[in-house]
């Protein structure tokens, strides 16, 4: 990962074709030299697409297969080898893995490119006294048996940290229930952040490729609305990436905690300094994305009211989940990723205690039928906006 190369190339992409996608692939790398100024000869290659759980491409839930399906091709005609991974929510084994690389599109890439797909599931802890909250990172083995990581996030909303962009792709290095962790011991957005900034820096992809050919808008990661924003975005640095991402999608950088906390960090950047290249920016804006509020409800109440009163003020105005029993098969998916375990089977359907939720928005994340919507209180979007 370059943090000094402020580049990012724009690329118009309006179709889930891999021929197309692979020229185009081709033409924005130019400035960098091409593919072989990344892939080097034999060099193992993780294609790490988000690959969040076991959702059709067409969902727009997880990186399409047709872009994965290129870049193999490219690793390959560089003469790396290509090895497609991810860690989904939920538990990080062969059973939940297989039957994600099915339903997201990965086994017939594998099948049609020679790529290979991981099935390695240890996990290893590495010391790293250069982050700033994890002094120490547990990722998959497969994540640091790799010579190159190619970052290949999806663009979409995110009901805690707004988006999912470069950066908080490589969470998904976490292995499985790991992740769960995480959530419960940085239960602060902006720690959260950091966090994610520090596996990040850890996880150190040569160079990222952004899916917004089709992306997720509302209730993202997972049960958001499909929309059309015929975009690829490049670059081998994923904060300067997300800065665009942003812009692209008419969203304020600093609304974006992992964008917020890096600049301050003096990892992040401004628009103005971000070199643009290839297509203009303004062509590939929608006319409208609708994006989820951010919570800082709790954070705010806290310094302006006394503990109590804050507290049953934080009750009224802060997002919360929604089961909705008439969809719910008590599958207990979202049982499994509830950080606190505050979930719990009903007669029909599962609820939640509301007074010890950590609102990391897990169970909606993961929900695999979309029973679990975010509701955002109307006095909470009027005081706190998005």
């Amino acid at each position: 990962m370059n943090l000094k190369d402020n580049r990012v190339m724009i690329l118009y992409c309006n179709r889930y074709e891999v021929n197309l996608i692979k020229e185009r692939l081709k033409d924005g790398l130019e400035p960098w030299g091409g593919i072989r100024a990344f892939v080097k000869p034999g060099q193992k290659v993780l294609l790490k697409a988000n690959l969040l759980m076991a959702k059709k491409p067409e969902e727009a839930a997880t990186t399409h297969p047709a872009v994965v399906h290129a870049v193999a091709e490219l690793v390959h005609e560089a003469d790396g080898k290509a090895i497609i991974g991810d860690s989904p929510g939920g538990p990080f084994n062969r059973t939940l893995l297989q039957r994600v690389y099915r339903r997201t599109g990965m086994e017939a890439v594998a099948v049609a490119t020679g790529a290979e797909l991981n099935w390695e599931f240890g996990f290893v802890k590495h010391s790293f006294p250069e982050g700033k909250i994890l002094k120490n990172v547990t990722v998959g083995k497969y994540i640091k048996n790799a010579d190159l990581i190619i970052n290949l996030p999806k663009l979409k909303t995110h009901g805690l940290t707004k988006m999912t962009g470069g950066v908080k792709n490589l969470f998904g290095a976490i292995p499985g229930l790991l992740k769960a962790e995480y959530h419960l011991n940085m239960q602060k957005i902006d720690d959260f952040a950091d966090a994610l900034i520090d596996i990040a820096l850890f996880v150190s992809p040569g160079l990222t490729i952004m899916d917004g050919i089709i992306g997720m808008e509302g209730e993202g990661p997972s049960g958001g609305k499909p929309i059309e924003l015929n975009t690829l975005l490049v670059s081998p640095n994923p904060f300067a990436l997300d800065v665009v991402m942003a812009e692209l999608v008419k969203i304020k950088p600093e609304k974006i905690p992992t964008i917020k906390m890096a600049k301050k960090r003096g990892l992040g950047y401004e628009l103005k300094d971000v070199q643009l290249l290839g297509d203009p920016i303004g062509r590939l804006k929608p006319e409208n994305f609708n994006s989820p509020n951010i919570d800082y409800s709790a954070k705010l109440l806290e310094r302006r009211l006394p503990k109590p009163l804050a507290k049953w003020m934080t009750g009224l105005l802060r997002p919360k989940p929604v089961f909705d029993p008439e969809i719910c098969v008590q599958c207990g998916d979202c049982i499994r990723s509830c950080p606190p375990q505050v979930i719990q089977k009903l007669e029909k359907g599962v609820n939640a205690d509301l007074d010890k939720c950590i609102r990391c928005f897990c169970c909606q994340e993961l929900c695999p039928k979309q029973a679990i919507r975010i509701h955002r209180p109307m006095l909470g979007r009027i005081l706190f906006g998005k």
